[in-house]
């Protein structure tokens, strides 16, 4: 038998970073991606975010593919808020690029906390920001007009 615990923290935005998550109806729109995340046998720990962008902590089985898991959630996240425009009226898509670092288990309390404090967070750092320190932090080479490619 083969065992493992990948935990991943993924970080993507709206097309052109539009605020278009309105905090009113988020929950909607995070209860929608946990139960995409359950119908895949995938833990989600924690989702968060602001009205450009989300942060999710999920744990995946070693048989999902990310780029196919990352492509198809957000494809269903987008069919959602299609389906709830009234609700998203501002929302035109997703970002091309995402950001899906491994974290270790011993890390996972830290950044459930990290996503849980985005609200507070974003009042001082703006998304770019937070992104390239990420980056830094895990020694992910970017680019930056890559990483806002829409």
């Amino acid at each position: 038998m083969s065992y493992s615990k990948v935990l991943y923290h993924i970080v993507f935005r709206t097309k052109h970073s539009l605020p278009a998550i309105c905090e009113e109806h988020e929950q909607a729109l995070y209860a929608y991606i946990w139960g995409f995340f359950k119908n895949r046998s995938c833990h989600l720990y924690r989702i968060g975010g602001m009205p450009d962008h989300l942060h999710i902590l999920v744990q995946v089985p070693i048989t999902e593919y990310i780029p196919d898991l990352i492509r198809d959630m957000k494809t269903a996240a987008h069919r959602f808020v299609a389906d709830n425009r009234d609700k998203f009226p501002l929302f035109n898509g997703w970002g091309k690029s995402y950001c899906a670092l491994s974290v270790s288990y011993g890390n996972k309390g830290h950044i459930i906390n990290y996503i849980k404090s985005q609200k507070e967070h974003h009042r001082k750092v703006s998304l770019v920001d937070e992104l390239e320190s990420i980056f830094q932090e895990h020694d992910v080479p970017y680019d930056t007009n890559y990483l806002l490619k829409d």
